[in-house]
């Protein structure tokens, strides 16, 4: 049965219809009276006006409910309320109404789902250099190691944990005043070229360490790209970007760093040759505490902040970073900036 106002109507029009007719049919066989077709003019009457009626009750009905609804509506959305309520436009408006708020109601699902993510990774990251710091300071105390060597050895691994903590704690302050826009750019013009090759001298080290070679592009290589950015947050970039490659590449692998011209922007890429990264990790990759393998991340020592500052840096400046990897390949961490004039 059709339960929508106008199938209603219908109905309800058919049965009276219907009753009247059987009723006037009944008064004219006891009159003796066979005008029938009487029976079919008054039945289409009848059905015609009862419609009618019933349309209309139905619709006062729902518009009286209606209007109730439009005003809780138009108040929860701060706008005037209207004279005249426009039935069609009241339909449109509550139907874009509720759109929006299944809308919102998923943006809250998932904001509660990365913060109760969030903050049980970040009770993790906290959790375990504090423990080590804990054990190491608790058998110190209780004067169960004698030797200054092994006790030298306890401290300076306190130590190390402490500066993780320190580090730890730095870069979450940094993206919270990113953020908030506590922390306002610095743009002056610099060679972007001449970074990268300084970034790489410093990180030298560490790379030699793994038997890995920090390269510049040979067939993309200018000497020199001038670009407008802050110097110091780029060169943080670049720092992470580069690190990370080192800790993802395989020995005796390379990470080189490309430079392409985009008209008004430069496209910097940080390319690795490790073990990649698959792709149902890649949309989450920057976000806080993300790591595509824990175990080795935490071994290497980071704190799993370092691809969200990226992020934040570069999206502060206007600009785009993305990532491409094929798993046993290697993996290419890609950002713009704004070329000099």
């Amino acid at each position: 049965m059709d339960k929508s106002p106008r199938g209603v109507a219908i109905n309800g029009s058919l049965v009276i219809s219907i009753g009247v007719s059987l009723l006037l049919a009944l008064i004219l066989i006891l009159a003796d009276i066979k005008e029938y077709w009487i029976i079919l003019l008054i039945f289409i009457i009848t059905l015609s006006l009862s419609y009618s009626v019933i349309t209309s009750q139905i619709k006062k009905h729902i518009s009286q409910k209606l209007k109730v609804l439009y005003k809780t509506i138009q108040s929860l959305k701060g706008t005037p309320e209207k004279s005249a309520l426009d039935l069609e436009q009241a339909d449109k408006e509550i139907a874009e109404w509720a759109e929006n708020r299944v809308l919102e109601l998923r943006k809250v699902k998932a904001t509660d789902t990365y913060r109760k993510e969030f903050i049980g990774n970040l009770a993790h990251e906290l959790k375990t250099p504090i423990f080590s710091i804990q054990g190491y300071v608790e058998t110190l105390l209780e004067g169960e190691v004698h030797d200054p060597a092994l006790m030298k050895n306890f401290l300076q691994k306190a130590a190390n944990n402490i500066d993780r903590l320190s580090s730890l704690v730095k870069d979450l302050d940094l993206i919270t005043r990113i953020e908030s826009d506590q922390l306002p750019l610095s743009i002056k013009k610099f060679d972007i070229v001449q970074l990268v090759r300084t970034v790489m001298e410093l990180l030298e080290e560490k790379a030699s360490n793994k038997d890995i070679r920090l390269l510049l592009g040979k067939k993309n290589s200018p000497d020199y790209v001038n670009v407008e950015a802050d110097f110091l947050k780029i060169e943080q970039v670049l720092f992470n970007l580069i690190t990370n490659a080192i800790y993802y590449g395989r020995e005796n692998g390379r990470v080189t760093a490309d430079f392409f011209d985009m008209e008004d922007d430069i496209l910097i890429e940080i390319t690795d040759d490790g073990l990649g990264i698959a792709q149902d990790h890649l949309p989450r990759i920057f976000e806080r505490f993300y790591r595509v393998d824990k175990s080795r991340s935490r071994n290497e020592g980071g704190s799993g902040l370092g691809l969200a500052i990226c992020k934040h840096i570069i999206e502060s400046h206007g600009q785009s970073i993305s990532v491409r990897s094929t798993v046993g390949v290697g993996s290419t961490f890609s950002f713009t900036l704004k070329k000099a004039q």
